[in-house]
């Protein structure tokens, strides 16, 4: 017997469920996206398509199951808050974005209330998984995940040979109860942060060494037997294959969803040290040109305390200024001599270091 559901937000990876599910099954999904031109590769993938919410629950038979797959925060709030409105009693709500699970754990009870059961799903396979499947870290009910394994089951990969008497034929696991699902999957990300900060470090390394070698050759070559092979080894493979051996097209600007810093405060909140995970978050912020008041703080102090000479600043450079601050008047071209003796001593009398 067929599953119907609905799915609201089609883009990368909803759309390509979507299609997954009419490919793979004979479930039936009605999907909505204020994007009309994703509604309609839905419908040509296979699904119903709706032109709103309260259409989308309108073509669904009760007990309804409506899977939402929109960016976390805000955007999934008000669809949740919106569906609540629309759905009955017996219903489910599945959010497969990547909400925070306090959230879900939220969310959960308030919709207990009006009867509607709530799922969240932490998905981990990107573009990849219309044809690779998605690993899904479930929390929720288990009358609830139950009755939506068909749906799961469709989306995941078969499990390896390894793995099977572990978590079963498909690549999906119900952790406990609302938010659990959604927590590995934060943990996931957090850990998905170190490796590949890792991997780029050692690659930044190559660029800087004497040698001349080839990236992709050792992307490749580390995939064969080697203890770092990965699925993401493979995609650096590829990734300098595309864009050449120095990535010269590419921006180094790397932005993070959250899933980082989540992690990093629940392990401060448990007192579990996660220096990598933290160290890679950074290395994102200092990506994004956070970092330069810091370095010129740094060589100021250098100059002040030693003598030390500092560099200028391009002609015509000027410090960003920090958010909602005015512009600092900037510091001086030419190198500035070490304190004197009196200063210094004046210094510690005021209590400096």
């Amino acid at each position: 017997m067929s599953t119907q559901i609905g799915f609201v937000g089609l883009g990368k990876m909803g759309g390509n469920m979507v299609h997954r599910i009419h490919r793979d099954s004979d479930n039936e999904v009605v999907a909505f996206d204020f994007d009309e031109k994703a509604v309609k590769l839905a419908v040509k993938n296979g699904a119903a398509g709706a032109g709103s919410l309260k259409d989308l629950v309108k073509q669904l038979d009760a007990p309804r199951i409506v899977w939402i797959m929109v960016p976390a925060g805000a955007p999934t709030e008000g669809t949740v808050d919106q569906l609540a409105k629309l759905l009955d009693r017996g219903d489910m709500i599945v959010d497969g974005g990547n909400s925070k699970w306090t959230d879900d754990k939220r969310r959960a009870e308030a919709l207990k209330r009006g009867g509607i059961e709530y799922v969240d799903v932490g998905v981990s396979g990107g573009v990849w998984g219309l044809e690779v499947g998605y690993c899904m870290m479930v929390g929720g009910p288990q009358k609830a995940v139950k009755r939506l394994s068909p749906i799961l089951d469709v989306l995941a990969p078969e499990t390896n040979d390894q793995s099977i008497g572990a978590i079963g034929a498909r690549g999906w696991l119900r952790f406990g109860p609302s938010g659990a699902g959604h927590y590995v999957k934060m943990v996931h990300n957090g850990v998905e942060y170190g490796l590949m900060q890792a991997y780029a470090e050692g690659f930044d390394l190559f660029d800087k060494c004497e040698y001349e070698l080839d990236n992709a050759k050792i992307a490749h070559l580390w995939g064969q037997g080697s203890v770092v092979r990965s699925w993401l080894c493979e995609l650096a493979a590829r990734a300098f294959e595309a864009d050449g051996n120095d990535l010269g097209a590419i921006e180094g600007f790397t932005a993070d969803s959250g899933e980082g810093r989540w992690t990093i405060a629940d392990a401060t909140a448990h007192d579990v040290p996660t220096p990598v995970i933290t160290a890679s978050l950074y290395a994102r912020f200092r990506s994004r040109g956070n970092g330069d008041f810091a370095d010129r703080v740094l060589a100021a102090l250098r100059n002040q305390f030693g003598g030390h000479a500092v560099k200028p600043a391009p002609a015509g450079a000027k410090a960003k200024p920090a958010a909602g601050k005015a512009a600092s008047r900037g510091s001086k071209a030419a190198p500035r001599k070490a304190p004197t003796a009196a200063a210094a001593s004046a210094g510690r009398r005021r209590g400096g270091r």
